[in-house]
């Protein structure tokens, strides 16, 4: 079991999944490593839990696909109630929009020990959380790569630009977090080039930012390497956030 400093609270993990024996078994597993658990058994159960005063979980693990209020639309609502980052969970590879989406992804049936790394990346109930690299004053997107590219294509064809580059995001944030998880900073570095390259090409300042930290990333014995990585990783799903949002607000389908 998981020693938890006895001066810091546990975290307190929203579970939310439909399918009976997942959910029981992963909460039972979690409260005997310390973790304070709360079950839903869908969508629309979650919200009605989380309208509630005494309700706030410091994150979330949610099914990736569930009947109902379930994937993108359950992620947006959750937001819109709780500031808790957003992991998902899956027996299989989770679709490109949730992945996209989501602050995170744990393979069914996660190692205790993976999850307690993923939410101590995230500085949970720290009084020094994490510094965000996310620049909230860059752009989202280039003006000036929006101007060349409406002189070139028409709208439609810009949009499905953004489109592979949010997808694309989601899943470079999964081969970024597995290669954290195992110390692999030639990896990560690499990914972190091809985010900062490929981002830069479409104007995508902020995740493009993101990307060219990771590539500057030194990992050794005595850094803080999986807190600080584990952070820029929520930072570069918030930028794919961004500018999923701008896309469905300026590139309507």
């Amino acid at each position: 079991m998981l020693n938890f400093d006895a001066r810091r609270k546990a975290p307190v993990l929203f579970l939310i999944d439909d399918d009976l024996v997942s959910r029981e078994v992963t909460a039972t597993v979690l409260t005997m490593n310390g973790y304070t658990v709360h079950t839903a058994v869908d969508g629309t159960v979650a919200l009605e839990m989380l309208g509630g005063k005494d309700f706030s979980p410091d994150a979330i693990l949610m099914d990736a696909q569930m009947p109902g209020l379930s994937g993108v639309q359950l992620i947006a609502a959750l937001r819109t109630r709780t500031p808790a980052p957003i992991y998902a969970i899956s027996g299989s590879n989770p679709p490109e929009d949730v992945a996209a989406a989501a602050d995170g992804f744990l393979a069914k049936p996660f190692d205790v020990e993976t999850l307690a790394k993923l939410l101590e990346g995230r500085s949970l109930g720290s009084a020094e959380p994490a510094t965000s690299r996310l620049d909230p004053s860059v752009p989202v997107i280039s003006s000036d790569t929006l101007a060349q590219f409406r002189g070139m294509m028409p709208e439609p064809a810009m949009r499905e630009i953004y489109v592979a580059v949010v997808a694309d995001l989601g899943k470079r944030a999964q081969s970024l977090e597995a290669a954290i998880a195992r110390g692999d900073a030639a990896e990560v570095r690499r990914i972190g080039h091809a985010i900062k390259g490929g981002c830069g090409m479409a104007g995508a300042l902020q995740a493009a930012r993101i990307g060219a930290v990771f590539e500057e990333l030194t990992f050794d014995a005595d850094s803080n390497h999986l807190d600080n990585s584990m952070a820029l990783l929520g930072d570069l799903r918030a930028a794919a956030r961004n500018l999923e949002r701008m896309l469905e607000a300026d590139f309507k389908a």
